[in-house]
């Protein structure tokens, strides 16, 4: 009698391994020729198979030949077949289909989530039709839980599976009837460049714009501020900010260095730890605390859920459920050294109930740490590691106890107010340090009707301020507010805009570029921009995954609106493409400026001779100051200049080589050591010795 036959399907070659010996104890073959591996053991009377895929080998393509637009025909198809840079997925596929010819069973253990049911289903679909179909849900990679995994496979998640079918394919053919429509426009208004544009990325991309335009039309105004100086601390009229100087010399004139304390007000206030983190909060204090961009974030933490070390990052819970096992998680952190001394006091004082947020996520629990040691991580690794370790044993630690004081003075006629908090009791602090963003402001013990002089009184002028640009990690933030985009693609959304040129820099700066396809759809096509359809249609793939309303109604209802859009696009190809155009040459402008020549003012651009590149002066001839630049690289404006000669620096970038960055001026005594040979270190001098 021929042993049944399971064939699991992971999502990555990781996690078969992991997966593949989880299940068989250590004990399964690798077999396979070639690159491409697959994992078999013997488990209960039954053949199981371990194969990997290396995320989607199936993608979307068009049927339908040229590239004019609307195109609305398209087809799954393996994406060895549609992209040259996927042809390494071709043997993976291969591998899959092959073992699924003799498979009884087929069970998909891809990522729970959209994008992983749809990797798994459509590799089912297309290679095990009529097979037994089962899934394994877990949000960690830890034996424990794949084996549980496992004996608890239930039927596969149809419903997830079209939700993901169905967003793959309206972002499809949104992306690529906007772009198509963008680089046919610009193409009519005599240029090729490659524009892009798509369901999310275009709201995003009007988020964005919208904040360049308050900063471009935001006119600074004067105000002014009354302190006083009594004890070392810092006293603020109580008017606050006067935007009227006259008003400000009034009250200045009715103050007097000696006065009185008319009001003490202290509180204590409890401070409750943090809760776990989702990917959003994750990203954001990721930025905070290290500077780490939202997609290098994702990629880190992806890292260390691969190697079982925390959980599946991409989601949107802030829950931590009693059944994970909190209290065994705690305890195998004793073992831990960088984690010992906290993870124990919670142990001895029976803390295991968390602080948690109001965000769920039906499929995953909040990111947490698995409690297995990990071993040999890089130092970003190691900082993401010990971030997400510290937040969740800082959720079951004590509230931190705060003193909050308010004080008001009299000084001649008016008054001044200063607050002040500072932490008595430090509970989850303690814990979470370095990473806790808490200000200690201590107050002398001012008592009511105590008299006190001012050191001085002083009237200090500043001007409001722009809005902030918004940085990576804020902006995700105020897409997910706005319900654009989800958990896992905000990211990628946000850079995409960088790669298309549309925006640049740390505070993100909208380029010309980006205004302008910005405003050419907003002026033609506003649809395009819209938040409401975005969320529209994130509602109904949210119904289809609950069985409220199917695929193809969904789709088709995206075909209709596309259509009725593109169709007036179609008729202003030409006034967009021009718009476009202007842009365009703007933005390659501003990107080839450099900054400013020290002797005239004028812009120092790259320019191009029979040698090479060269940075020149555009008021040459009257101007003939030139630099040159390290030969095979490119250069990209810091928008700052040195410190010691005044000339505008740059960050070289060279292939296969170390980013660094430079002063233009060769004669700048920054550059006095260049080409010298370094010094022996002591450990060298030692050495030598």
């Amino acid at each position: 009698m021929r042993f049944m036959t399971i064939l699991i399907i992971s999502e990555k070659p990781s996690a078969a391994r992991k997966i593949a010996s989880a299940l068989s104890n250590g004990k399964a073959k690798t077999k396979g020729a070639g690159k491409v591996k697959y994992h078999e053991f013997e488990l209960d009377g039954q053949t199981v198979q371990v194969a990997a895929s290396v995320g989607h080998v199936y993608g979307i393509r068009s049927t339908q030949k040229g590239n004019d637009y609307p195109v609305f025909d398209i087809q799954w198809s393996p994406s060895h077949e549609i992209e040259k840079n996927a042809s390494y997925t071709k043997d993976y596929l291969n591998v899959m289909r092959q073992l699924a010819k003799t498979a009884d069973e087929v069970v998909n253990a891809c990522d729970y989530d959209f994008e992983g049911e749809l990797i798994g289903a459509k590799i089912i679909e297309f290679n095990a039709p009529k097979k037994k179909k089962t899934r394994m849900k877990f949000s960690t990679l830890t034996a424990k839980e794949l084996q549980n995994a496992f004996q608890a496979r239930g039927p596969p998640n149809t419903g997830l599976a079209q939700a993901g079918e169905t967003r793959h394919e309206l972002d499809w053919l949104w992306g690529i009837n906007g772009s198509r429509a963008l680089m046919a426009a610009i193409k009519k208004a005599g240029i090729f460049r490659i524009l892009s544009i798509g369901r999310v990325q275009g709201p995003a991309l009007a988020v964005l714009a919208q904040r360049e335009r308050e900063i471009s039309a935001f006119i600074s105004k004067p105000f002014w501020q009354l302190f006083a100086h009594v004890e070392k601390a810092t006293f603020e009229h109580v008017h606050g900010k006067f935007f009227e100087e006259k008003k400000a010399d009034e009250a200045l004139a009715q103050s007097d260095k000696n006065g009185t304390v008319t009001s003490v007000e202290q509180r204590k206030v409890k401070q409750r730890p943090p809760p776990p983190f989702d990917l959003t909060s994750l990203q954001l204090e990721a930025y905070r605390c290290f500077g780490f961009t939202p997609t290098q974030t994702l990629q880190l933490a992806q890292d260390l859920y691969s190697e079982a070390w925390i959980s599946y990052p991409r989601t949107s819970s802030q829950k931590l459920p009693e059944t994970l096992g909190l209290d065994a998680i705690i305890f195998s952190l004793t073992k831990q050294a960088a984690y010992q001394k906290s993870a124990q006091s919670l142990v001895d004082a029976k803390r295991f109930a968390p602080a948690e947020g109001p965000k769920e996520d039906p499929a995953h629990p909040a990111i947490h740490p698995t409690g297995e040691a990990p071993f040999k991580l890089n130092p970003q690794q190691q900082k993401l590691y010990d971030l997400i370790t510290k937040r969740f044993l800082s959720c079951f630690a004590e509230e931190a106890k705060r003193i909050k004081m308010h004080v008001v003075l009299t000084l001649g006629k008016e008054d001044f107010q200063a607050d002040g908090a500072h932490t008595v009791h430090s509970g989850w602090h303690s814990i979470y340090a370095p990473y806790t963003k808490i200000e200690e402001t201590i107050l002398p013990p001012f008592k009511e009707g105590q008299k006190v002089t001012a050191e001085d009184l002083a009237k200090v002028r500043k001007d409001t301020q722009p809005p902030k640009r918004f940085t990576q990690a804020s902006v995700i933030k105020a897409l997910e507010s706005k319900g654009l985009g989800t958990k896992a693609t905000r990211a990628q959304i946000v850079q995409t805009l960088y790669n298309r040129n549309y925006v640049s820099g740390k505070s993100i700066e909208v380029t010309p570029l980006g205004l302008r396809v910005q405003e050419a759809l907003e002026h033609h096509v506003p649809e395009i921009l819209s938040e409401e359809f975005t969320r529209q249609i994130e509602a109904e793939m949210e119904a289809i995954e609950a069985g409220k309303t199917e695929k193809e109604k969904v789709v088709e209802d995206g075909k209709k609106e596309l259509t009725k859009i593109l169709s007036t696009f179609k008729k202003k190809e030409l006034d967009v493409g021009k718009e476009l155009v202007s842009a365009l040459k703007a933005t390659q402008f501003q990107a080839n400026v450099l900054g400013e020549c020290k002797k005239c003012g004028k812009n120092l651009v790259v320019r191009k001779s029979r040698f090479g590149f060269f940075v020149g002066c555009l008021g040459y001839p009257a101007c003939k100051t030139v630099y040159p630049l390290p030969k095979e690289s490119s250069v990209k404006a810091l928008r700052k200049t040195c410190e010691k000669c005044g000339t505008p620096q740059v960050s070289v970038h060279r292939k296969s080589k170390k980013t660094f960055s430079m002063c233009l001026d060769p004669q700048c005594e920054t550059k006095a050591n260049w080409g010298k040979p370094k010094p022996p270190s002591a450990a060298e001098k030692t050495s030598t010795a």
